[in-house]
């Protein structure tokens, strides 16, 4: 029996989705009374990447339609598939180099007038979640005989360990369930939450951190109607991390919960691992040891999990690289992988590497002190970088980041805005002194909010 026609949803292909959310974002967010303001340009430059995805899913269709051509003509269509997503990555790559500048350009940003929004947060709110449930909607839809959507990137082994243990809990639910099915549901679920999750963060980053409600919940709605988010709404790997790194923002005034957030970000994913150093150098003074030990400590956790996990399962006899999926992550080896690497020596890609990391050092110590506008910025940075010497689908990885830009483009003037200061003494140590006061008897001291 069909479904019903009103339950018939689907999103338009993806010209469409591109060009339709680029003037609706124009009608709601754009300043008509300032029409040379930053923020028109980010608006503007937030849609520059699209073009080279576009470019990817032509190469794409053009690289199917070859099974059906003549065995003459299968080279000259092959050929030209390649030449499209050769131009598709080059665009990725160029535009995330011109939003690479336009992070560092915001370290010398000071003044940020407020620009509100041309609908108020009710209309915001509306919109936003109009889009999002759209967009759920289209990820948990699964049409009998309707072909798997490509997988965008190599996942790493503790997200697939995740999606297994997802999948297991949906088969104990439902034991008649396929096994495909049940992957299906487990990964598009979790997909959904995580996505869920990096906008209740950007709307409670806006009113908590920002003081604009208005801006919070427009950098959530910008979330969900920019393609990006709709291209790759089923991808996990994608998300995942994105996740764990906008809720370590949120949590930015507590170093041990925003450590723990980023190691496990890490763990699971490997690089949200460039944060490190310039997240330590934003908590110097003011908790940086405690942020460093959590972080240490929930990366640790979880490659010991995975790692344990693959033992049992017989793949101890692998390197640890090799176990966790992380060649891609290897500068000094050629990519194997779709990118604009592929079929390159790896003695081209190193030096791209080096020059990163001597971006990722300097980044650390400069600018000193640090401000949450300046950890905003060169934590985008940083991910950005990461796009140019991955060797799997680099260029492609726009939500690894995109919500750190949405908070870049939307935020206020962040110069008040640091890590409060740590008393001496972890917390452990300070309740254990106040209960060892209690026991002897002597007067309480004053007490004083306990920094985590």
């Amino acid at each position: 029996m069909p479904p019903s026609i009103f339950l018939d949803f689907h999103l338009p292909n993806a010209a469409t989705w591109f060009y339709f959310s680029l003037f609706l974002t124009v009608a709601v967010f754009f300043q008509f009374a300032r029409p040379l303001s930053l923020r028109n340009l980010d608006l503007v430059m937030l849609f520059l990447l699209v073009p080279g995805f576009l470019l990817l899913q032509e190469a794409a269709s053009v690289a199917e339609s070859a099974k059906f051509a003549t065995v003459e003509a299968k080279g000259a269509v092959l050929d030209r598939a390649a030449g499209k997503r050769l131009t598709g990555y080059i665009w990725l790559l160029s535009g995330s180099l011109v939003w690479f500048a336009r992070a560092l350009v915001d370290l010398g940003l000071v003044r940020r007038p407020a620009l509100a929004p041309n609908l108020n947060p009710a209309g915001l709110s509306c919109l936003g979640l109009a889009l999002f449930v759209g967009l759920a909607a289209v990820a948990l839809r699964r049409n009998a005989g309707e072909p798997e959507p490509e997988r965008v990137g190599t996942s790493t082994a503790p997200i697939e360990r995740v999606k297994d243990t997802a999948t297991a809990v949906v088969r104990q639910s439902d034991a008649t369930a396929p096994p495909a099915a049940a992957r299906f549901w487990a990964e598009r679920g979790l997909s959904i939450m995580c996505h869920a999750m990096v906008v209740l963060a950007l709307v409670l980053i806006g009113w908590r951190h920002f003081g604009d409600r208005a801006a919070g919940v427009g950098a959530a709605t910008l979330y969900a109607l920019v393609p990006y988010t709709a291209f790759n709404i089923g991808q996990l790997h994608h998300v995942w991390p994105t996740a764990f790194v906008v809720w370590a923002v949120y949590c930015y005034r507590r170093p041990a919960l925003s450590g723990w957030l980023l190691g496990l970000a890490a763990g699971t994913s490997v690089f949200p691992a460039v944060l490190f150093p310039v997240w330590f150098a934003f908590y110097s003074g003011r908790g940086a040891s405690r942020f460093a030990l959590s972080f240490l400590t929930a990366t640790a956790a979880s490659v010991s999990v995975t790692a344990l996990v693959l033992y049992i399962d017989g793949a101890a006899g692998q390197s640890l690289v090799s176990a966790l999926h992380l060649s891609e992550w290897v500068p000094w080896r050629s990519a194997n992988t779709e990118s604009i690497w592929k079929g390159a020596h790896w003695a081209y890609r190193l030096p791209v590497f080096v020059v990163f990391v001597a971006f990722a050092i300097s980044a650390t110590f400069w600018p000193n002190p640090k401000k949450l506008s300046h950890l905003l910025a060169q934590s985008a940075a940083l991910l950005i970088g990461v796009q140019f010497w991955h060797a799997d689908r680099g260029g492609e990885y726009v939500l690894w980041y995109l919500p750190l830009l949405l908070l870049m483009v939307f935020r206020p003037n962040l110069s008040a805005l640091e890590p409060p200061p740590v008393e001496p003494g972890s917390v452990l140590v300070r309740l254990a002194g106040a209960a060892w006061r209690r026991v002897r008897g002597a007067p309480p001291t004053e007490s004083k909010p306990l920094a985590v």
